[in-house]
């Protein structure tokens, strides 16, 4: 039998053998019970908890956070003018179901503080936790597939989550909990002011090495080095990713109506983009524009349109054998890692070439608004910030000013004004001497 209840000097709180159970009333005005490590931290709990009854408050926040948090990822609409994607939707779904839910259990909605938020923080930065995480999945992965001796052998691997995977993770999160504040549920957002992990960038402050290699841009030499050894299935993408900046995904949902080939400007049209196995929007609407070819590049979609099973205007500009989308994982997997190792340039990923594409515009002397319109950025200011590092930091020559010397009877501006007088005075007795 479980050991009985006693009382404490706070009313509501009990001590039951080593640990606490805090029982109190909801705004509904059920009673219910929560455990407690620590006389403390029971005490936190009831003040919480008569704080939000005496408000009326969380009228609902005895909702399963699990049942709240999924019936919630498919009716959020984002906060913001661009809504929210379905690309999205599925990254919050996944991670609200891998990380969120195993972690808080069976906790309500109410029951979620800060300092639970920290913790499943510090869970996530934890590599022993999360490699003890992927080995449960996949034993249980394993014995449903009825493969039981097999899921007996699975051992648990350190696994590092990065800190954007976390910020990540946590993002879902924060915006379901937000949406509970808002409806009334819980009085404050706990997320709020949560503390997010910075290993990566005091690592590569330690190490002397804070240049991201994704920031790199190719140079002309790199560039066509990478060039040649693209495969001549794919050296049409290889070539319009580096003349036109576009992104991975928007060039990979190109159909061959979206790019124009003949007149006296040759564009290509980017009206949606590839992300994840869907189709959508761009990543903003300042993604829809149109990009300007290259002869170069003219020539070689022609070629790659000729050598296509699918060139009609419906289709895929880049696709598989089947006609059927490229991932673009799978394609740097196979075909741009082994490209990029063998031109010398390992940290060569799909980015690199936007970033080269900056790199060489700024170095024909275009604005950063052109910059910034060319690759789809919501401002100039954007673009330098992102790619300051790309331009040329020295002053360069003297600035001369043309127009004043050219007139013999023309000084130089405020030449008489400028004039010290006790030099001149100086010089008038020199010639008097």
């Amino acid at each position: 039998m479980p050991a009985q209840l006693e009382r404490t000097r706070t009313p509501g709180v009990y001590k039951r053998g080593s640990r606490y159970v805090v029982i109190y009333r909801d705004a509904d005005g059920v009673q219910r019970k929560q455990a407690a490590v620590s006389y403390n931290a029971a005490k936190e709990i009831k003040r919480d908890h008569d704080a939000a009854a005496a408000l009326g408050i969380g009228a609902g926040g005895s909702t399963a956070l699990s049942t709240y948090t999924l019936e919630w990822v498919e009716r959020y609409q984002g906060r913001g003018q661009r809504g929210f994607r379905d690309v999205t939707r599925d990254q919050y779904r996944h991670d609200l179901k891998e990380y969120v839910i195993p972690y808080f259990g069976g906790r309500t909605v109410a029951q979620v503080t800060p300092r639970e938020v920290a913790n499943f923080v510090g869970w996530l930065c934890d590599s022993q936790a999360q490699g003890e995480r992927a080995a449960e999945q996949r034993r249980a992965q394993l014995t449903m597939a009825g493969r039981h001796e097999e899921a007996e052998r699975v051992t648990a691997k350190p696994i590092t989550l990065a800190d954007a995977t976390v910020r990540r993770i946590l993002a879902p999160l924060r915006s379901c909990l937000g949406t509970a504040m808002r409806e009334g549920l819980i009085r404050s957002n706990p997320t709020a002011g949560a503390s997010l992990p910075a290993r990566d960038a005091i690592r590569a402050a330690e190490s002397g090495d804070d240049d991201e290699p994704d920031r790199r841009a190719l140079s002309r030499g790199e560039l066509a080095e990478v060039l040649r050894l693209a495969p001549e299935r794919h050296r049409a993408l290889f070539q319009l990713l580096a003349s036109t900046g576009l992104r991975i995904s928007e060039a990979l949902a190109l159909r061959w109506q979206d790019v124009r080939l003949d007149g006296s400007r040759p564009v290509v049209r980017v009206r949606r983009a590839y992300v994840k196995g869907r189709f959508g929007p761009p990543k903003s609407k300042h993604g829809r524009r149109d990009v300007p070819l290259s002869h170069a590049t003219v020539l070689e979609l022609r070629r790659a349109r000729k050598a296509t099973e699918w060139p009609e205007d419906v289709y895929l500009v880049f696709c598989a054998h089947d006609g059927r989308p490229l991932h673009a994982q799978n394609l740097s997997t196979r075909v741009l890692k082994p490209i990029a190792e063998e031109a010398n340039v390992p940290w060569c990923g799909w980015h690199t070439f936007r970033h080269t594409c900056a790199s060489l515009l700024f170095a024909e002397g275009r604005n950063p608004v052109q910059v910034s319109r060319w690759l789809g950025h919501h401002s100039p200011g954007f673009t330098l910030a992102t790619y300051a590092h790309l331009l040329d930091d020295e002053l360069g020559e003297p600035l001369e000013l043309e127009g004043w010397q050219q007139s013999g009877n023309m000084s130089p501006p405020e030449a008489a004004n400028d004039e010290d007088p006790l030099s001149a005075e100086i010089a008038d007795l020199r010639g008097n001497l």
